[in-house]
């Protein structure tokens, strides 16, 4: 590994090139400072003016914010109406993003992958919507998604959305009482979720751990199986059924109109993991959290039409909601899915991806960037990273090791690095 120097009291400033700040949305810290003072001087027309990039089937009538302190609520683009799933999916279709690749999907083992445009996501989506709506799920209804990170998974939280249900996405890794405690604290009526998932070298199953829950779930109707990993699942009649059964029924039609929602109508409920106690569930509404993540998104990582974006974090995580899913899609940008684990199957695969894909940028977590350090150096430099203009980091501050390795090694001293802590 190569040996990097820290001393006790870091002062240094890493510039970007002027080549990436010369096509950069944002060219210099004065233009950055600008932005920023927009936003401080007067909120509510900053924020208007970001809302504008999104198609919005009514604008708001009422103010852009106001703040409830006695329910302690916000409340955005009062009277707008809106559906995310319309903002990520169909609006590019009117566009020459039709046939641009939307999703690229990654599986656990490497010789395994899928691209979806963004006109094959949107017949997907329309599809499983329609699924949804024969099963009698409305507007206002939940559904937990209990899933790992392959492709339907993606495909069912734009379908909840397309519909107005509120979908609560459980982490795959997470154990039956957790997946049950959920499903109970939101009420959720209907679980989709798979017969096992891939991890390594590790199998885990989903349906069983899934089965174990709704035991004590009497208010599931359905519980709807991707069949991932072809493992034996037991069955319960009435309630259990294939995914792949569902949309390939001939009474299942190609088009399913998006729900016209208020911008204040719940799109989803996310809950804390649990570590410092009973998980907390929080739900987020649709125009203010589709116009953040669509507008972090952009001037964060400097996301260009043609560019191939990759965040490695699980969907499971608001993380993934926000930056695999919902703002990349928005912004109509080329997003990566990962399945597996960045040393499965040699240490190199976040790198192996990076150069098959040719991956712009890379957004992992710190955790992420030190358990690779600790295998050298060697499997970074075997791949070709010249693909890369911009790094980031997420899920905890990052140490200064673990920067300038990134930044020096993975990087190689060119690409910019974006904390998002």
């Amino acid at each position: 590994m190569s040996k990097i120097e820290i001393t006790s009291k870091e002062a240094r400033v890493f510039h970007p090139s002027k080549s990436f700040a010369k096509q950069a949305h944002i060219k210099s810290p004065e233009e950055l400072q600008k932005l920023y003072q927009e936003s401080i001087r007067d909120p509510t027309a900053f924020w208007a003016k970001q809302a504008e990039q999104l198609d919005w089937f009514e604008k708001w009538t009422g103010p852009i914010h106001t703040w409830d302190p006695k329910e302690a609520r916000h409340t955005w683009f009062k009277g707008g109406k809106i559906n995310a799933s319309y903002q990520c999916l169909d609006r590019h279709l009117k566009t020459k993003r039709k046939d641009k690749i939307a999703i690229i999907w990654e599986g656990n083992d490497p010789k395994e992958s899928r691209t979806f445009t963004y006109q094959q996501l949107y017949d997907e989506v329309n599809k499983f919507a329609n699924v949804l709506k024969k099963f009698g799920y409305q507007k206002g209804d939940r559904i937990a998604i209990y899933m790992p990170m392959i492709p339907e998974l993606a495909i069912a939280v734009l379908a909840c959305a397309r519909l107005g249900i509120i979908h609560s996405v459980v982490f795959g890794g997470f154990s039956a009482d957790s997946l049950k405690d959920r499903i109970l604290d939101s009420d959720c009526t209907g679980v989709i979720t798979s017969d096992g998932s891939y991890r390594g070298t590790k199998s885990i199953p989903l349906k069983i751990n899934a089965d174990k829950a709704l035991k004590s779930c009497p208010n599931v109707r359905h519980c709807i199986v991707v069949k991932r990993t072809g493992i034996e699942v037991d069955w319960t009649a009435k309630r259990d059924s294939w995914w792949h059964e569902e949309v390939e029924k001939p009474d299942v039609q190609d088009k399913c109109e998006p729900e016209q929602l208020d911008a204040e109508d719940t799109l989803f409920i996310l809950y804390t993991s649990g570590s410092t106690g009973k998980p907390k569930g929080v739900l987020h509404t649709i125009g203010g959290y589709m116009t953040f993540t669509m507008t972090t998104f952009k001037y964060i990582f400097d996301y260009q039409e043609e560019d191939i974006y990759w965040c490695t974090a699980d969907i499971g995580w608001i993380t993934g909601h926000s930056y695999i899913v919902y703002g990349p899609l928005a912004a109509g940008a080329t997003s990566v899915m990962f399945e597996g684990v960045p040393t499965y199957p040699e240490p190199d695969r976040f790198w192996a991806v990076v150069e098959k894909w040719k991956i712009n940028q890379f957004y992992t977590a710190p955790t992420a960037i030190r358990a690779i350090m600790r295998h050298g150096d060697e499997w970074v430099r075997k791949r070709d990273l010249t693909s890369l203009k911009l790094l980031g980091t997420v899920g905890e501050p990052i140490n200064p090791e673990a920067w300038l390795w990134y930044y020096e090694v993975v990087g190689q001293s060119r690409c910019p690095i974006v904390d998002t802590c």
